[in-house]
């Protein structure tokens, strides 16, 4: 696993950007260049389960490890979902179960700094820095709009 990182300036205060983030209307719009239905279903709460999903039945089971509102959000990853079906104990899984994916928010210059860190590992990592970018221009979008 590597850590990556991505990072954006957005021209909105830190509450708009953090509500772009995690509201259940824009959510499924930023997350769009990963997959299109993307969905998260959790409460949003520290400690709380979280399904990724792709709107097909199939995606990723994470816990949110950390939640600070409007500065902080880190999810703990612990297998995927197919069909449906959660699994966190195949060996397809334990290559990267355990990777955490960070997003920071933090005012600069009168601007929000969005910083995303990701651990990743070789086989995911051309996926990530070609998307991500993508992903965060239209958190901006929509922060900005």
């Amino acid at each position: 696993m590597e850590k990556q990182t991505f990072k954006i300036a957005i021209d909105a205060p830190r509450e708009k950007v953090w509500n772009v983030l995690w509201a259940d209307d824009s959510y499924p719009t930023w997350t769009a260049p990963f997959a299109e239905g993307s969905q998260a279903i959790t409460d949003w709460k520290k400690g709380s389960k979280v399904l990724f999903t792709d709107g097909k039945g199939s995606g990723m089971v994470s816990k949110i490890d950390e939640s600070v509102p409007n500065e902080f959000m880190s999810f703990l990853h612990l297998g995927m979902v197919k069909d449906g079906v959660e699994d966190t104990t195949s060996d397809e899984v334990k290559a990267w179960a355990g990777a955490h994916e960070n997003y920071t928010l933090k005012e600069a210059q009168g601007k929000t700094e969005l910083e995303v860190e990701i651990d990743i590992d070789e086989n995911h990592k051309e996926y990530f820095v070609d998307t991500f970018p993508r992903a965060l221009q239209k958190v901006k979008e929509l922060a900005e709009a």
